[in-house]
């Protein structure tokens, strides 16, 4: 295969290019080198090298997913080393809930 060179004319926002050019300088490269790479990635790939999607999260996906990486980055929150470990600790919880219940029933609040 013979080394020519194209040229590629597109139109993009002014915006997004300054942007882009301002992240490409921070990898060490320009937009032509990102442009070839996304180009060859794609034909490598034989497909657009990434998820293109109209999936939008709503807020409570956002607060979920927000909450699981706060509990990953927690040291306090409890692990657990397997399911079955997991099920213990849930059956643990449910068995002192409904003590606790058991005994409001019967006016035994000091137990409580």
């Amino acid at each position: 295969m013979a080394n020519s060179i194209s040229n590629v004319s597109f139109r993009i926002d002014s915006e997004l290019k300054s942007n882009a050019d301002k992240l490409f300088a921070e990898l060490g490269m320009n937009m032509t080198t990102a442009f070839n790479i996304f180009l060859r990635q794609s034909v490598r790939e034989g497909r657009i090298p990434f998820e293109i999607s109209l999936y939008t999260p709503n807020a409570e996906t956002i607060a979920a997913m927000r909450e699981a990486e706060r509990i990953a980055h927690d040291p306090t929150a409890k692990r657990f080393a397997s399911v079955k470990e997991l099920m213990k600790d849930l059956n643990m919880e449910e068995e002192h809930s409904m003590e606790e219940e058991h005994s409001m029933e019967e006016g035994n609040f000091d137990e409580v």
